[in-house]
């Protein structure tokens, strides 16, 4: 039972409220007098007792027995003062991690939320509404990715540039295996995201994404999406035999939806604390710095020991994860890319390739291919020039278990 009427317990708990503001630089010491209404003298003394006491010394004046869990002042201010002026916008979690790792502040993670809170730097939230269960992450490493990408201004040193960042997600650990900003979310963007995971890691079995239109043919707005009619990715992944999962809500991609929300408030307040203001500098900081935090902290080991990750032994990666289309060679000897003309040299079996059916493919490097069957027509640069004598691949395309 408290020696201490609710009376006395709300005027102390009123005084430190506003002793912190006037601690973090919101008001002046003086403007904190007026508010409690009392005199410069007697504010200096309340500031002097809860220096030395802590939260009693503004409870009763008479004891002379310091609390055992009072924080200094100077403490308090430390972290107040270095919210303000640095971390301002990170999460009271975040700014906590920070203060641990950056400036051997030892306080627990309540104290500075409360501090935070009556100091009048964050603001105090509402509780959250009744538990909800939710789908179980799947027990191995590899068995389910998540792939997203959110736009958003990213930089805070370049408010006006809004970017997309691709995420790629491990389900059964939460680890983040890959993430890199994007001017679009397109295509090319995807693809190079899951060509890279597959070559550190290997092949997964199956990929959750939303009915973006990089991810599948959605015949009616709403409805279900076509499986027969592939796009690009989804005709790569049908290749390596991985299985495409579409979503069809919001609470479906509830994973990727809250990482989507834990980078928009660490890595942009990260991305402005280290003064990064363009793309390069911000992917090699999330590549080399952010994404090894990230797990750290966030990732978990699987119920299941065993990875579902497989050698990618077999695929012709680069010729698989591209940008395909048939084309029909024109009567001059050209396939079309765009604005470009791809000149097919003389070939030693055929007179001529006109009105032969070929597959055209834009590789992620930029380059491009022409094909009929296993032989390849010709290679050329990003600019639609010759790359060398074409030459017969070694085999057929395996399609990857």
């Amino acid at each position: 039972m408290s020696l201490y009427g609710p009376t006395a317990v709300e005027r102390a708990m009123r005084i430190q409220e506003v002793i912190l503001r006037a601690a973090s630089g919101e008001i002046t010491w003086m403007k904190a007098a007026h508010i409690i209404g009392c005199s410069d003298r007697t504010m200096r003394r309340w500031k002097t007792r809860y220096e030395k006491l802590g939260y009693d010394g503004l409870l009763d004046r008479r004891t002379q027995r310091p609390s055992p869990k009072r924080v200094p002042l100077q403490e308090v201010e430390k972290v107040l003062r270095l919210y303000r002026d640095r971390y301002d916008g990170f999460n009271v979690r975040h700014y906590h991690q920070k203060l641990r790792e950056k400036h051997g502040v030892t306080l627990s993670y309540t104290f500075v939320k409360k501090a935070l809170q009556e100091a009048g730097l964050v603001q105090r939230t509402r509780k959250r509404g009744r538990h909800h269960r939710r789908r179980e992450p799947k027990p191995c490493f590899g068995e389910m990715l998540h792939i997203d990408g959110s736009s958003h201004a990213w930089l805070a040193l370049k408010p006006e540039l809004v970017l997309t960042l691709i995420v790629v997600l491990d389900d059964a650990t939460s680890r983040m295996l890959y993430a890199q900003l994007w001017l679009e979310e397109t295509t090319k963007a995807i693809l190079t995201a899951l060509r890279t995971v597959i070559a550190e890691h290997g092949l997964f079995m199956s990929l959750y994404t939303d009915r973006a239109s990089w991810a599948f043919y959605t015949p009616q707005a709403g409805k279900k999406v076509n499986k027969t009619m592939l796009t690009q990715v989804g005709r790569a992944l049908d290749r390596l035999g991985i299985e495409h999962i579409p979503a069809y809500s919001p609470q479906a991609r509830g994973r990727s939806e809250r990482v989507n929300l834990t980078l928009q408030d660490r890595l942009v307040n990260e991305l402005r604390e280290a003064g990064i203001d363009n793309i390069e500098a911000a992917n090699r900081y999330i590549r080399e710095v952010y994404c090894p935090d990230h797990d750290r902290n966030f990732a978990r080991e699987p119920a299941d020991p065993t990875s579902c990750f497989v050698s990618a032994h077999g695929a012709v990666l680069d010729d698989i994860l591209c940008i395909e289309e048939d084309r029909t060679v024109s009567s001059d000897n050209t396939v079309q890319a765009g604005k470009k003309f791809l000149q097919i040299d003389k070939q030693k079996d055929r007179a001529t390739c006109k009105g032969l059916s070929v597959k055209l493919r834009e590789h992620l490097d930029g380059t491009y291919s022409v094909t009929r069957g296993v032989k390849i027509l010709g290679r050329f640069d990003a600019h639609g020039r010759p790359l060398g004598k074409p030459a017969s691949r070694s085999g057929k395309h395996h399609r990857a278990a």
